[in-house]
């Protein structure tokens, strides 16, 4: 099998990763890639950038793809997806419309209506007044999100009236709808399923940490680390999210006439009422899919054909490593605002060792050659252990070994569930 993957990131270098080791896959190719993906796999130049459907459809087509596997967002919303399968080739990856459970939350509130699936209550503002009645109603602390896609940081959680508005209003300025919602009480987790638009395979959950800094503080960012499993969380939390949220909300896309293939991530919070749905997304998380992939045993290719061919319902059983598995992010100075690029990076092949390897995210080459950051989430390290205190250390101690002048990272990920204290809500 020939898999052609596009995007640039940790996420698309911890696929190829997985892909690699599937004895089905021949080869992988990336597009654009980044400077890590180039060292085990062949990366090929697009031209008209990641959004450009019609240019990803004729290099899949150069390189005799059996399957595309689009990575981000951005180009699942743009239809890139649906300019493949055009041409005849499996495309893992949802059509444009049906990506539009990540594109606007809006959209994915109406779906969960249609669905009853369990959520947040959400108020939709295209102007102040309603989002000052809407911050009235749902009370602090305040969660306002824009309407579309924002790479994981279009949302402020805040005590702050003021800040609340002032994203709202913000939002507004640049031309989105902004959605209010009520905070949705206990600990956050990750769970994906793989669709083929009827079937639905859970893969293991994770939980992720959004805030910049320790213990939950700072801005929001697209993700500073993650880890599975999660020994909090009960055994049969996967058939609750499958049989309540994830199974009726394909049932709907697929009554609308939009079936959803490739992977739906539910975000959830495990509130004392069980999982409620705090987003969707229409691909893989970054990072929490690195945890989860470090975990997987059954071969990734072979499944997300499976998924592309609509033969979901044919796969056996998932199998899964014993070990837990740690994602720790490296951040550029700056980020998540202006990250500063061009910063020199070394230690990284120090940091690979049986336990523990290194994704690329924001690196690049110089003109020398030279390895340097070019975006806010440079890198991330990720361990294998037999508990997570076990792959925590091993994520540590290979990030120390790696150097970028400046640069940031938490200190607490899969701290508190390594020591028993993530607690559930009860009332």
């Amino acid at each position: 099998m020939k898999i052609l993957v596009i995007g640039t990131g940790g996420r698309e270098h911890a696929i190829v990763r997985a892909l690699l080791a599937d004895p089905d896959v021949d080869t992988v190719i990336a597009a654009p890639g980044n400077p890590g993906i180039d060292l085990v796999a062949d990366c090929r130049a697009l031209p008209g950038g990641i959004l450009d459907g019609v240019g990803i459809a004729d290099l899949a087509e150069e390189v005799s793809a059996d399957l595309v596997v689009v990575g981000p967002e951005a180009p699942l919303v743009a239809g890139v997806a649906d300019v493949v399968r055009e041409r005849g080739i499996a495309c893992f990856g949802p059509s444009q419309q049906a990506a539009q459970l990540e594109g606007s939350k809006a959209f994915a509130k109406e779906v969960m209506a249609q669905a009853d699936v369990p959520t947040a209550r959400a108020y939709v503002c295209d102007h102040e007044e309603q989002l000052r009645e809407a911050l009235d109603a749902t009370s602090a602390p305040y969660v306002v999100k824009d309407d579309g896609l924002a790479a994981g940081k279009g949302v402020v959680v805040t005590e702050d009236l003021d800040e609340a508005i002032a994203h709202g209003v913000g939002c507004f300025g640049a031309g989105a709808s902004v959605v209010v919602e009520e905070y949705l009480n206990g600990p956050e987790f990750s769970v994906f399923c793989l669709t083929d638009g009827v079937t639905v395979v859970p893969l293991t959950p994770a939980q992720d940490f959004k805030r910049a800094h320790d213990g939950g503080e700072g801005p929001n960012t697209g993700g500073m680390g993650a880890y599975s499993p999660l020994p909090w969380a009960s055994d049969d939390i996967l058939d609750a999210v499958v049989d309540r949220i994830a199974q009726p909300t394909i049932d709907v896309m697929l009554r609308r006439g939009t079936p959803f293939v490739g992977v739906l991530y539910v975000g959830l919070a495990l509130t004392s009422q069980g999982p409620r749905v705090v987003e969707f997304n229409a691909r893989f998380g970054d990072p929490d899919i690195q945890p989860v992939l470090a975990r997987l045993m059954t071969p990734l290719g072979s499944l997300l054909l499976a998924a592309a061919k609509g033969e979901l319902d044919e796969v056996e059983s998932l199998a899964w490593r014993s070990e837990a598995a740690v994602s720790v992010v490296l951040a550029a100075q700056g980020y998540p605002g202006t990250p500063r690029k061009g910063d020199p990076i070394s230690g990284v092949q120090d940091a690979e060792s049986d336990h523990s390897y290194v994704l690329h995210a924001g690196t690049a080459r110089d003109q020398d050659g030279a390895l340097v950051t070019s975006g806010g989430r440079v890198l991330s390290v990720v361990a294998l252990g037999d508990d997570l205190g076990s792959a925590r250390g091993r994520a540590y101690d290979a990030l120390g070994r790696i150097d970028v002048p400046d640069a940031h990272f938490r200190t607490d990920i899969a701290l508190a569930a390594h020591r028993g204290e993530v607690s559930i809500p009860t009332d």
